[in-house]
């Protein structure tokens, strides 16, 4: 008999089916030092406890991305171990601060599938919510994957999500007790308020980093992501290790600061897309998008809404004349941030 578990394939799935995630993970200050150690992140409000307590906070939360990795990784041995491609995001929301000490655990529950036309592979979508110790949700978000069949079987029948384009403005989560108003702007490096910024304008944040295997690696087993494209070099056609999608998304987010140094807490994500295969040695550079502004009720504080690029080519560059991403397009992701109005 064996014990091994060959994870979940396509006909697995079944539209309400709520899979608990294993491993519960305890969050300390370690994973900070490693995610700055891993990423050029400099955002003051996840960088230091007086500058947290001077916007109304009790201590510095641990940055957004390191809730969305640590619940991304708990859901790869049920959701992607057997993926071909993780294909988008819609409807994320940060609803609790990440504090030192919380315990993560994370639920799934499948609200779609759909069988490609080649029979081999699905379409599967699932909500993911991950809680702290206390049952408080975290973050949830919807992603969808494309998972290989494990034969000829029959298929589930297909059923296809109605998602959000966005998440409203009006629908982000203010941490409690955040207060911009008293904001040190030279302390967080940069002097743009929210309305310094224009709806349609494009910001090329000028600098670039070369992902290195060994660093990816590192990350990919910090957040216990076990999916194997990413570490057994036989499991791809090609021989290469793809770069986890998050790896590049934490990267832009943090060369983002060079610019938008004063968007200091992600709230919402509204959609994203991994457009095109990371792979080490590949030089990454990212530019921004704003897509929207607007005032929240907590005061001084304000949210913008991005689109954030990241890319092994030029600022501005996205899409061809048919509309489809440009080979150069690493990540495509739209998400709404806090910042001082």
């Amino acid at each position: 008999m064996t014990k091994t578990n060959a994870g979940r394939f396509f006909e697995d799935y079944r539209v309400g089916d709520v899979i608990t995630h294993a491993v519960p993970r305890t969050i300390k200050m370690g994973e900070r030092a490693l995610y700055h150690a891993l990423y050029p992140a400099r955002h003051a409000l996840h960088s230091a406890d007086t500058f947290a307590q001077s916007c109304g906070l009790p201590f510095s939360p641990l940055d957004d991305l390191v809730t969305f990795h640590t619940v991304f990784g708990k859901t790869v041995p049920d959701v992607s171990l057997n993926a071909v491609a993780n294909l988008g995001y819609a409807e994320g929301r940060w609803l609790t601060p990440l504090w030192p000490g919380d315990t993560i655990t994370a639920t799934s529950e499948v609200i779609g599938v759909k069988q490609n036309s080649n029979g081999k592979s699905g379409v599967v979508w699932v909500r993911t919510t991950g809680r702290n110790q206390h049952g408080d949700e975290l973050l949830s978000y919807v992603r969808w994957v494309m998972v290989r069949k494990r034969g000829d079987g029959p298929a589930p029948e297909t059923v296809i999500p109605k998602l959000m384009d966005a998440v409203g403005a009006d629908e982000l989560v203010i941490p409690a007790g955040l207060d911009f108003s008293a904001y040190d702007f030279e302390l967080a490096g940069e002097p743009h308020r929210l309305r310094d910024y224009a709806i349609g304008e494009v910001i090329d944040h000028v600098d670039g980093v070369t992902i290195e295997e060994a660093e990816h690696m590192l990350a990919t087993r910090l957040w216990q992501n076990t999916a194997k494209v990413h570490f057994d070099a036989t499991n791809r056609p090609d021989g290469k290790r793809l770069i986890y999608g998050g790896h590049v998304i934490s990267l832009a987010r943090a060369l983002s600061f060079n610019g938008l140094a004063n968007a200091q807490m992600i709230v919402a994500l509204n959609g994203g897309a991994h457009a095109n295969p990371c792979f080490a040695g590949d030089t990454v550079r990212a530019w921004s998008e704003v897509l929207d502004i607007a005032d929240t009720a907590a005061p001084g504080v304000g949210a913008i809404r991005l689109r954030l690029v990241a890319t092994k080519g030029a600022t501005g560059a996205l899409r061809d004349a048919e509309g489809k991403y440009l080979t150069d397009v690493l990540l495509d992701l739209d998400y709404w941030a806090l910042m001082p109005v």
